[in-house]
Protein backbone atom coordinates (compact mmCIF):
# COMPACT_ATOMS: atom_id res chain seq x y z
CA UNK A 1 0.00 0.00 0.00
CA UNK A 2 1.01 3.62 -0.45
CA UNK A 3 2.89 5.03 2.54
CA UNK A 4 0.60 7.38 4.40
CA UNK A 5 1.11 9.54 7.44
CA UNK A 6 -0.59 8.19 10.52
CA UNK A 7 -2.50 10.72 12.59
CA UNK A 8 -3.31 10.55 16.27
CA UNK A 9 -6.79 9.79 17.53
CA UNK A 10 -8.74 12.86 16.46
CA UNK A 11 -10.46 13.77 19.75
CA UNK A 12 -7.06 14.14 21.44
CA UNK A 13 -5.59 16.16 18.59
CA UNK A 14 -6.70 18.92 16.26
CA UNK A 15 -10.31 17.75 15.94
CA UNK A 16 -10.84 18.58 19.63
CA UNK A 17 -8.63 21.61 20.22
CA UNK A 18 -9.52 22.65 23.72
CA UNK A 19 -8.37 25.00 26.44
CA UNK A 20 -7.80 24.09 30.05
CA UNK A 21 -9.04 26.54 32.64
CA UNK A 22 -6.44 27.62 35.17
CA UNK A 23 -8.89 27.13 38.02
CA UNK A 24 -10.60 23.86 38.74
CA UNK A 25 -9.32 21.85 35.77
CA UNK A 26 -12.23 22.98 33.58
CA UNK A 27 -11.86 22.25 29.87
CA UNK A 28 -13.70 23.95 27.03
CA UNK A 29 -15.09 21.68 24.32
CA UNK A 30 -15.32 23.14 20.82
CA UNK A 31 -16.93 20.11 19.19
CA UNK A 32 -19.97 22.31 18.50
CA UNK A 33 -20.85 26.01 18.75
CA UNK A 34 -22.09 25.71 22.35
CA UNK A 35 -18.49 25.62 23.70
CA UNK A 36 -19.33 23.83 26.95
CA UNK A 37 -16.97 24.44 29.89
CA UNK A 38 -16.78 21.02 31.52
CA UNK A 39 -15.63 20.33 35.06
CA UNK A 40 -13.56 17.23 35.88
CA UNK A 41 -15.65 14.07 35.95
CA UNK A 42 -18.54 15.73 34.11
CA UNK A 43 -19.84 15.69 30.55
CA UNK A 44 -20.96 18.47 28.25
CA UNK A 45 -24.58 19.29 27.46
CA UNK A 46 -24.71 16.68 24.70
CA UNK A 47 -23.17 13.88 26.84
CA UNK A 48 -20.83 13.09 23.93
CA UNK A 49 -17.69 14.60 25.47
CA UNK A 50 -16.42 14.72 29.03
CA UNK A 51 -13.60 15.90 31.23
CA UNK A 52 -11.40 13.09 32.49
CA UNK A 53 -8.70 14.42 34.80
CA UNK A 54 -8.48 17.69 32.92
CA UNK A 55 -8.47 16.03 29.50
CA UNK A 56 -11.33 16.27 27.01
CA UNK A 57 -12.36 12.80 25.88
CA UNK A 58 -15.00 11.30 23.64
CA UNK A 59 -17.52 9.42 25.78
CA UNK A 60 -18.99 7.24 23.04
CA UNK A 61 -16.81 4.58 21.38
CA UNK A 62 -15.99 4.66 17.70
CA UNK A 63 -18.07 1.92 16.04
CA UNK A 64 -16.46 -0.56 13.67
CA UNK A 65 -18.85 -2.76 11.72
CA UNK A 66 -17.59 -6.26 10.95
CA UNK A 67 -18.82 -8.83 8.49
CA UNK A 68 -17.87 -12.49 8.21
CA UNK A 69 -14.75 -13.28 6.22
CA UNK A 70 -14.40 -15.97 3.58
CA UNK A 71 -14.33 -18.61 6.32
CA UNK A 72 -17.71 -17.38 7.58
CA UNK A 73 -16.25 -16.08 10.83
CA UNK A 74 -16.72 -12.54 12.11
CA UNK A 75 -13.12 -11.90 13.15
CA UNK A 76 -13.19 -9.51 16.06
CA UNK A 77 -16.42 -9.68 17.96
CA UNK A 78 -15.96 -10.56 21.59
CA UNK A 79 -14.89 -9.15 24.92
CA UNK A 80 -11.23 -10.02 24.40
CA UNK A 81 -10.77 -8.34 21.03
CA UNK A 82 -7.63 -6.22 20.86
CA UNK A 83 -8.08 -4.80 17.37
CA UNK A 84 -5.39 -6.97 15.83
CA UNK A 85 -7.68 -8.55 13.25
CA UNK A 86 -8.66 -5.31 11.51
CA UNK A 87 -8.96 -6.06 7.81
CA UNK A 88 -10.45 -4.02 5.00
CA UNK A 89 -12.15 -7.15 3.73
CA UNK A 90 -14.20 -7.52 6.89
CA UNK A 91 -14.11 -4.19 8.78
CA UNK A 92 -15.75 -0.86 8.00
CA UNK A 93 -15.21 2.19 10.17
CA UNK A 94 -18.43 4.14 10.69
CA UNK A 95 -18.93 7.74 11.71
CA UNK A 96 -20.67 6.70 14.93
CA UNK A 97 -18.63 8.02 17.84
CA UNK A 98 -16.04 9.54 15.52
CA UNK A 99 -16.41 13.15 16.61
CA UNK A 100 -16.98 16.23 14.47
CA UNK A 101 -15.02 18.65 12.30
CA UNK A 102 -16.39 21.81 13.95
CA UNK A 103 -15.40 24.58 13.32
CA UNK A 104 -15.32 22.81 9.99
CA UNK A 105 -11.96 23.70 8.54
CA UNK A 106 -10.48 20.75 10.42
CA UNK A 107 -9.92 17.45 8.61
CA UNK A 108 -12.43 14.72 9.41
CA UNK A 109 -11.70 12.90 12.69
CA UNK A 110 -10.86 9.62 10.96
CA UNK A 111 -9.57 9.20 7.40
CA UNK A 112 -8.87 5.50 7.12
CA UNK A 113 -7.22 3.54 4.32
CA UNK A 114 -7.50 -0.15 3.52
CA UNK A 115 -6.74 -2.45 0.61
CA UNK A 116 -9.55 -4.34 -1.11
CA UNK A 117 -8.54 -6.87 -3.77
CA UNK A 118 -5.49 -4.84 -4.64
CA UNK A 119 -7.30 -1.49 -4.72
CA UNK A 120 -6.41 1.07 -2.08
CA UNK A 121 -9.58 2.59 -0.63
CA UNK A 122 -10.15 5.36 1.86
CA UNK A 123 -13.13 6.03 4.11
CA UNK A 124 -13.58 9.51 5.55
CA UNK A 125 -15.83 9.50 8.60
CA UNK A 126 -17.33 12.16 10.80
CA UNK A 127 -20.39 12.95 12.88
CA UNK A 128 -22.17 15.74 11.09
CA UNK A 129 -23.93 18.45 13.07
CA UNK A 130 -27.16 18.93 11.14
CA UNK A 131 -29.45 21.90 11.65
CA UNK A 132 -30.76 21.28 8.14
CA UNK A 133 -32.32 17.90 8.75
CA UNK A 134 -35.64 16.25 9.34
CA UNK A 135 -37.54 12.98 9.41
CA UNK A 136 -40.04 11.63 6.93
CA UNK A 137 -42.43 9.29 8.74
CA UNK A 138 -44.56 6.81 6.80
CA UNK A 139 -47.56 5.49 8.73
CA UNK A 140 -49.29 2.50 7.20
CA UNK A 141 -52.96 3.16 7.75
CA UNK A 142 -56.14 4.11 5.93
CA UNK A 143 -57.43 5.96 8.96
CA UNK A 144 -57.66 9.73 8.96
CA UNK A 145 -54.91 11.20 11.12
CA UNK A 146 -55.39 14.87 10.27
CA UNK A 147 -55.80 17.28 7.37
CA UNK A 148 -52.93 17.87 5.00
CA UNK A 149 -50.54 20.57 6.27
CA UNK A 150 -51.97 20.30 9.81
CA UNK A 151 -49.39 20.94 12.56
CA UNK A 152 -47.90 17.94 14.34
CA UNK A 153 -47.22 18.65 17.99
CA UNK A 154 -45.30 17.16 20.90
CA UNK A 155 -46.12 18.56 24.33
CA UNK A 156 -47.94 21.40 22.59
CA UNK A 157 -44.99 22.48 20.46
CA UNK A 158 -45.15 22.17 16.69
CA UNK A 159 -42.46 19.80 15.44
CA UNK A 160 -43.70 19.20 11.89
CA UNK A 161 -46.79 18.81 9.71
CA UNK A 162 -48.94 16.30 7.87
CA UNK A 163 -47.94 15.92 4.24
CA UNK A 164 -49.50 14.13 1.27
CA UNK A 165 -51.08 10.72 1.76
CA UNK A 166 -49.39 8.01 -0.29
CA UNK A 167 -50.72 4.63 -1.35
CA UNK A 168 -51.95 3.01 1.85
CA UNK A 169 -49.95 5.33 4.08
CA UNK A 170 -50.22 8.68 5.80
CA UNK A 171 -47.05 10.77 5.79
CA UNK A 172 -45.53 13.19 8.29
CA UNK A 173 -42.69 15.63 7.83
CA UNK A 174 -40.96 16.30 11.14
CA UNK A 175 -38.12 18.63 12.03
CA UNK A 176 -36.35 20.91 9.62
CA UNK A 177 -34.43 24.06 10.25
CA UNK A 178 -37.54 26.24 10.71
CA UNK A 179 -38.70 24.22 13.74
CA UNK A 180 -35.19 23.74 15.10
CA UNK A 181 -34.09 27.35 14.88
CA UNK A 182 -36.93 29.50 13.54
CA UNK A 183 -39.31 29.28 16.48
CA UNK A 184 -38.90 29.67 20.21
CA UNK A 185 -36.48 27.76 22.40
CA UNK A 186 -39.18 25.29 23.54
CA UNK A 187 -40.10 24.52 19.95
CA UNK A 188 -36.48 23.90 19.01
CA UNK A 189 -35.84 21.65 22.01
CA UNK A 190 -39.07 19.68 21.48
CA UNK A 191 -38.24 19.21 17.79
CA UNK A 192 -34.70 18.05 18.51
CA UNK A 193 -35.83 15.66 21.26
CA UNK A 194 -38.56 14.21 19.04
CA UNK A 195 -36.24 13.61 16.11
CA UNK A 196 -33.50 12.17 18.32
CA UNK A 197 -35.87 9.67 19.92
CA UNK A 198 -37.43 8.57 16.63
CA UNK A 199 -34.09 8.39 14.81
CA UNK A 200 -32.72 6.19 17.58
CA UNK A 201 -35.73 3.88 17.12
CA UNK A 202 -37.66 5.02 20.18
CA UNK A 203 -41.38 5.73 20.53
CA UNK A 204 -42.93 9.22 20.51
CA UNK A 205 -46.53 10.32 21.03
CA UNK A 206 -47.63 13.13 18.74
CA UNK A 207 -50.92 14.97 18.33
CA UNK A 208 -52.23 16.45 15.11
CA UNK A 209 -54.37 19.58 15.02
CA UNK A 210 -57.86 18.60 13.92
CA UNK A 211 -56.88 14.95 13.88
CA UNK A 212 -55.62 12.05 15.92
CA UNK A 213 -53.13 11.30 18.65
CA UNK A 214 -50.53 8.78 17.50
CA UNK A 215 -47.68 6.78 18.98
CA UNK A 216 -45.04 6.11 16.35
CA UNK A 217 -41.87 4.04 16.47
CA UNK A 218 -39.77 2.81 13.57
CA UNK A 219 -40.46 -0.82 12.76
CA UNK A 220 -43.56 -1.04 14.97
CA UNK A 221 -47.26 -0.82 14.25
CA UNK A 222 -48.57 2.72 14.71
CA UNK A 223 -51.03 3.36 17.52
CA UNK A 224 -53.82 5.71 16.45
CA UNK A 225 -56.24 6.93 19.07
CA UNK A 226 -55.11 4.13 21.38
CA UNK A 227 -55.70 1.42 18.76
CA UNK A 228 -52.85 -0.60 17.27
CA UNK A 229 -53.06 -0.71 13.51
CA UNK A 230 -52.80 -4.17 12.03
CA UNK A 231 -53.09 -3.89 8.25
CA UNK A 232 -51.95 -1.71 5.42
CA UNK A 233 -54.67 -1.61 2.76
CA UNK A 234 -54.34 -3.86 -0.27
CA UNK A 235 -55.07 -0.91 -2.56
CA UNK A 236 -57.68 1.76 -3.17
CA UNK A 237 -61.28 0.72 -3.76
CA UNK A 238 -60.75 0.61 -7.52
CA UNK A 239 -57.58 -1.48 -7.21
CA UNK A 240 -59.33 -3.91 -4.86
CA UNK A 241 -62.06 -4.36 -7.48
CA UNK A 242 -59.43 -5.02 -10.12
CA UNK A 243 -57.64 -7.61 -8.00
CA UNK A 244 -60.63 -9.64 -6.83
CA UNK A 245 -63.30 -9.11 -9.51
CA UNK A 246 -62.94 -12.58 -11.03
CA UNK A 247 -63.13 -14.20 -7.58
CA UNK A 248 -66.46 -12.47 -6.89
CA UNK A 249 -67.97 -13.43 -10.25
CA UNK A 250 -70.92 -15.76 -9.80
CA UNK A 251 -71.01 -15.28 -6.02
CA UNK A 252 -72.07 -11.60 -5.78
CA UNK A 253 -74.15 -9.40 -8.05
CA UNK A 254 -72.54 -6.19 -6.83
CA UNK A 255 -69.51 -5.32 -4.73
CA UNK A 256 -68.81 -1.85 -3.36
CA UNK A 257 -65.33 -1.33 -1.90
CA UNK A 258 -65.51 1.65 0.47
CA UNK A 259 -62.49 3.94 0.40
CA UNK A 260 -61.88 7.52 1.46
CA UNK A 261 -60.02 8.22 -1.77
CA UNK A 262 -61.43 6.06 -4.60
CA UNK A 263 -64.48 3.91 -3.86
CA UNK A 264 -65.02 1.10 -6.36
CA UNK A 265 -68.32 -0.27 -7.73
CA UNK A 266 -67.82 -3.63 -9.41
CA UNK A 267 -70.51 -3.73 -12.12
CA UNK A 268 -69.70 -0.20 -13.32
CA UNK A 269 -65.94 -0.77 -13.14
CA UNK A 270 -64.05 -1.84 -16.23
CA UNK A 271 -63.28 -5.15 -14.51
CA UNK A 272 -66.99 -5.87 -14.14
CA UNK A 273 -67.66 -4.91 -17.74
CA UNK A 274 -64.91 -7.22 -19.01
CA UNK A 275 -66.60 -10.01 -17.05
CA UNK A 276 -70.01 -9.13 -18.63
CA UNK A 277 -71.57 -8.48 -15.25
CA UNK A 278 -75.15 -7.21 -15.23
CA UNK A 279 -75.51 -3.58 -14.02
CA UNK A 280 -76.97 -3.45 -10.51
CA UNK A 281 -78.57 -0.02 -10.58
CA UNK A 282 -76.94 0.87 -7.25
CA UNK A 283 -75.46 4.37 -7.30
CA UNK A 284 -73.12 5.58 -4.56
CA UNK A 285 -72.71 9.12 -3.29
CA UNK A 286 -69.75 11.27 -4.21
CA UNK A 287 -68.16 12.51 -7.40
CA UNK A 288 -67.97 10.01 -10.24
CA UNK A 289 -64.51 10.02 -11.73
CA UNK A 290 -64.54 7.26 -14.34
CA UNK A 291 -66.90 4.28 -14.57
CA UNK A 292 -67.00 2.47 -11.25
CA UNK A 293 -64.67 4.94 -9.49
CA UNK A 294 -66.04 7.53 -7.04
CA UNK A 295 -64.32 10.30 -5.08
CA UNK A 296 -65.51 11.88 -1.81
CA UNK A 297 -68.18 9.34 -0.90
CA UNK A 298 -67.85 10.45 2.74
CA UNK A 299 -65.63 12.53 4.97
CA UNK A 300 -62.26 11.22 6.14
CA UNK A 301 -62.32 9.40 9.45
CA UNK A 302 -61.49 6.22 11.33
CA UNK A 303 -64.40 4.14 10.04
CA UNK A 304 -64.86 2.05 6.92
CA UNK A 305 -62.04 2.50 4.40
CA UNK A 306 -60.67 5.58 6.13
CA UNK A 307 -64.03 7.38 6.01
CA UNK A 308 -66.19 8.60 8.87
CA UNK A 309 -69.02 6.13 8.24
CA UNK A 310 -69.97 3.22 10.47
CA UNK A 311 -72.97 2.15 8.37
CA UNK A 312 -71.79 1.30 4.83
CA UNK A 313 -75.30 1.71 3.40
CA UNK A 314 -74.96 5.43 4.14
CA UNK A 315 -72.91 5.90 0.97
CA UNK A 316 -75.67 4.50 -1.27
CA UNK A 317 -77.40 7.42 -2.95
CA UNK A 318 -80.13 5.49 -4.77
CA UNK A 319 -81.12 2.11 -6.14
CA UNK A 320 -82.67 2.32 -9.60
CA UNK A 321 -85.82 0.15 -9.73
CA UNK A 322 -85.52 -0.08 -13.51
CA UNK A 323 -82.20 -1.91 -13.19
CA UNK A 324 -82.00 -3.53 -9.74
CA UNK A 325 -83.99 -6.64 -8.81
CA UNK A 326 -85.20 -8.46 -5.70
CA UNK A 327 -82.67 -11.01 -4.50
CA UNK A 328 -79.69 -8.97 -5.74
CA UNK A 329 -76.64 -9.99 -3.68
CA UNK A 330 -74.56 -7.06 -2.42
CA UNK A 331 -71.16 -7.11 -0.68
CA UNK A 332 -69.92 -3.97 1.07
CA UNK A 333 -66.25 -4.27 2.07
CA UNK A 334 -63.34 -2.03 3.06
CA UNK A 335 -59.89 -1.91 1.47
CA UNK A 336 -58.36 -3.95 4.30
CA UNK A 337 -61.19 -6.47 4.70
CA UNK A 338 -61.54 -5.42 8.34
CA UNK A 339 -65.08 -4.25 7.59
CA UNK A 340 -67.45 -6.33 5.49
CA UNK A 341 -71.22 -6.80 5.30
CA UNK A 342 -73.51 -8.93 3.09
CA UNK A 343 -76.95 -7.82 1.98
CA UNK A 344 -79.76 -9.17 -0.20
CA UNK A 345 -82.31 -6.81 -1.75
CA UNK A 346 -85.91 -7.54 -0.71
CA UNK A 347 -89.03 -7.01 -2.81
CA UNK A 348 -88.91 -3.28 -2.09
CA UNK A 349 -85.25 -3.24 -3.25
CA UNK A 350 -84.08 -2.47 0.27
CA UNK A 351 -80.74 -4.03 1.29
CA UNK A 352 -81.38 -6.55 4.09
CA UNK A 353 -78.45 -7.94 6.13
CA UNK A 354 -77.90 -11.64 5.57
CA UNK A 355 -75.41 -14.35 6.47
CA UNK A 356 -72.29 -14.07 4.34
CA UNK A 357 -71.79 -17.08 2.05
CA UNK A 358 -68.52 -19.02 2.56
CA UNK A 359 -67.28 -18.21 -0.94
CA UNK A 360 -67.64 -14.47 -0.26
CA UNK A 361 -66.12 -14.75 3.22
CA UNK A 362 -63.14 -16.50 1.67
CA UNK A 363 -62.46 -13.57 -0.65
CA UNK A 364 -62.88 -11.08 2.20
CA UNK A 365 -60.31 -13.07 4.15
CA UNK A 366 -58.06 -13.00 1.11
CA UNK A 367 -58.21 -9.20 1.06
CA UNK A 368 -56.87 -9.26 4.61
CA UNK A 369 -54.26 -11.84 3.66
CA UNK A 370 -52.97 -9.53 0.92
CA UNK A 371 -52.64 -6.58 3.28
CA UNK A 372 -49.12 -6.13 4.60
CA UNK A 373 -48.59 -5.57 8.34
CA UNK A 374 -48.96 -1.92 9.31
CA UNK A 375 -45.68 -0.31 10.30
CA UNK A 376 -44.28 3.12 11.01
CA UNK A 377 -41.15 3.86 8.99
CA UNK A 378 -38.71 6.65 9.83
CA UNK A 379 -36.31 8.08 7.27
CA UNK A 380 -33.62 10.60 8.25
CA UNK A 381 -33.06 13.36 5.70
CA UNK A 382 -30.23 15.88 5.81
CA UNK A 383 -28.17 18.23 3.68
CA UNK A 384 -24.45 17.50 3.83
CA UNK A 385 -23.56 19.96 1.09
CA UNK A 386 -22.17 22.63 3.39
CA UNK A 387 -19.04 23.06 5.46
CA UNK A 388 -18.94 19.40 6.53
CA UNK A 389 -17.30 18.75 3.15
CA UNK A 390 -14.23 20.74 4.18
CA UNK A 391 -13.36 17.87 6.49
CA UNK A 392 -12.89 15.75 3.37
CA UNK A 393 -11.14 18.18 1.01
CA UNK A 394 -9.98 21.79 0.90
CA UNK A 395 -12.07 22.22 -2.27
CA UNK A 396 -15.54 20.99 -1.19
CA UNK A 397 -17.19 21.16 -4.61
CA UNK A 398 -14.89 18.34 -5.75
CA UNK A 399 -16.46 16.05 -3.16
CA UNK A 400 -19.94 16.94 -4.42
CA UNK A 401 -18.89 16.23 -7.99
CA UNK A 402 -17.29 12.94 -6.97
CA UNK A 403 -20.50 11.87 -5.22
CA UNK A 404 -22.52 12.84 -8.30
CA UNK A 405 -20.19 10.81 -10.51
CA UNK A 406 -20.59 7.78 -8.20
CA UNK A 407 -16.86 7.73 -7.52
CA UNK A 408 -17.57 8.37 -3.84
CA UNK A 409 -20.05 6.22 -1.93
CA UNK A 410 -22.01 7.88 0.84
CA UNK A 411 -23.24 5.87 3.82
CA UNK A 412 -24.66 6.72 7.23
CA UNK A 413 -23.53 4.42 10.00
CA UNK A 414 -22.70 1.99 7.20
CA UNK A 415 -26.29 2.05 5.91
CA UNK A 416 -26.95 2.91 2.26
CA UNK A 417 -28.44 6.31 1.52
CA UNK A 418 -30.60 7.74 -1.24
CA UNK A 419 -29.05 10.83 -2.79
CA UNK A 420 -31.44 13.48 -4.06
CA UNK A 421 -30.75 14.95 -7.49
CA UNK A 422 -29.79 18.58 -7.85
CA UNK A 423 -27.17 20.58 -6.03
CA UNK A 424 -25.45 19.70 -2.78
CA UNK A 425 -25.41 16.34 -1.02
CA UNK A 426 -28.96 15.84 0.24
CA UNK A 427 -29.50 12.29 1.39
CA UNK A 428 -32.00 10.03 3.13
CA UNK A 429 -31.33 6.95 5.27
CA UNK A 430 -33.70 4.43 6.82
CA UNK A 431 -32.97 4.53 10.56
CA UNK A 432 -33.76 0.80 10.86
CA UNK A 433 -30.80 0.06 8.56
CA UNK A 434 -28.47 1.92 10.92
CA UNK A 435 -26.91 0.60 14.16
CA UNK A 436 -28.76 1.31 17.39
CA UNK A 437 -27.87 4.63 18.98
CA UNK A 438 -26.46 6.09 15.76
CA UNK A 439 -27.72 9.62 16.47
CA UNK A 440 -26.77 12.22 19.01
CA UNK A 441 -27.55 15.88 19.48
CA UNK A 442 -26.07 19.23 20.40
CA UNK A 443 -28.11 21.83 22.27
CA UNK A 444 -27.88 24.49 19.55
CA UNK A 445 -30.29 22.54 18.85
CA UNK A 446 -29.28 20.13 16.07
CA UNK A 447 -28.96 16.41 15.44
CA UNK A 448 -25.63 14.66 15.16
CA UNK A 449 -25.55 11.88 12.57
CA UNK A 450 -22.77 9.65 11.24
CA UNK A 451 -21.69 10.04 7.63
CA UNK A 452 -19.02 8.20 5.69
CA UNK A 453 -17.46 8.88 2.30
CA UNK A 454 -15.69 5.91 0.68
CA UNK A 455 -13.63 6.09 -2.52
CA UNK A 456 -10.38 4.87 -4.07
CA UNK A 457 -7.35 6.46 -2.45
CA UNK A 458 -6.10 7.69 -5.82
CA UNK A 459 -9.37 9.54 -6.41
CA UNK A 460 -9.17 10.98 -2.93
CA UNK A 461 -5.71 12.36 -3.65
CA UNK A 462 -6.90 13.76 -6.98
CA UNK A 463 -9.74 15.69 -5.33
CA UNK A 464 -7.28 17.35 -2.96
CA UNK A 465 -8.14 15.29 0.09
CA UNK A 466 -6.32 15.61 3.41
CA UNK A 467 -3.68 13.04 2.52
CA UNK A 468 -1.49 13.92 5.51
CA UNK A 469 -4.29 12.68 7.79
CA UNK A 470 -4.82 9.28 6.17
CA UNK A 471 -4.16 6.41 8.56
CA UNK A 472 -4.17 2.64 8.02
CA UNK A 473 -7.23 0.75 9.20
CA UNK A 474 -5.05 -1.42 11.43
CA UNK A 475 -3.98 1.69 13.38
CA UNK A 476 -7.46 1.92 14.90
CA UNK A 477 -6.40 -0.64 17.49
CA UNK A 478 -4.72 2.31 19.21
CA UNK A 479 -7.98 4.22 19.62
CA UNK A 480 -8.95 4.45 23.29
CA UNK A 481 -12.65 3.70 22.85
CA UNK A 482 -13.69 1.25 20.17
CA UNK A 483 -16.73 -0.97 19.75
CA UNK A 484 -17.22 -3.73 17.23
CA UNK A 485 -20.69 -4.54 15.89
CA UNK A 486 -21.87 -7.20 13.48
CA UNK A 487 -22.51 -5.90 9.98
CA UNK A 488 -26.14 -5.82 8.89
CA UNK A 489 -26.13 -8.33 6.05
CA UNK A 490 -29.11 -6.57 4.45
CA UNK A 491 -26.89 -3.57 3.66
CA UNK A 492 -24.50 -3.52 0.68
CA UNK A 493 -20.84 -3.58 1.63
CA UNK A 494 -19.40 -0.05 1.06
CA UNK A 495 -15.87 -1.32 0.44
CA UNK A 496 -16.64 -3.48 -2.56
CA UNK A 497 -14.11 -3.06 -5.34
CA UNK A 498 -15.35 -0.23 -7.59
CA UNK A 499 -16.53 -1.15 -11.08
CA UNK A 500 -13.95 -0.73 -13.83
Amino acid sequence: MTETKQSTDAPDAEALAHAKDKDGGIVTCDACPVLCRIRPGKTGACDRYGNEAGRLIRMEPLVIAARAGRDGVIPFLGAGWDGSALSGATAFVTGIGAGTTYPDYKPAPFIVSSEIDGVEMVTVVTEGIFSYCGLKVKIDTDRFIGPECAPVRVNGEQVGHVTTAEYGSQMLSLGGVRHLTGGGKKEGVATCDTMLTLANKGAVEVSIDGGATLTIQAGHAPVIGGVHEERMRVGCGSATIGIFARQWLGHADEVIVVDDHITGVLTEHQAGRFLDMRPSGIRVRGRRSTPGRYFQVANPGTGWGGTDITDPLAIIEKIDPRTAWPGLRLLMVSTTGEHAAWYVLDDALTPVPAAMPPAIAQVVDRIGENCEPALASVVFMAGAGGSLRAGVTDNPVRLTRSVRASLTRVTSGGAPVYLWPGGGITYMADVLAMPDGSFGHVPTPALVAPIEFTLPLADYAAMGGHMDRVRPLASLREVEKLRAEAWDAANPWPLEKPAA
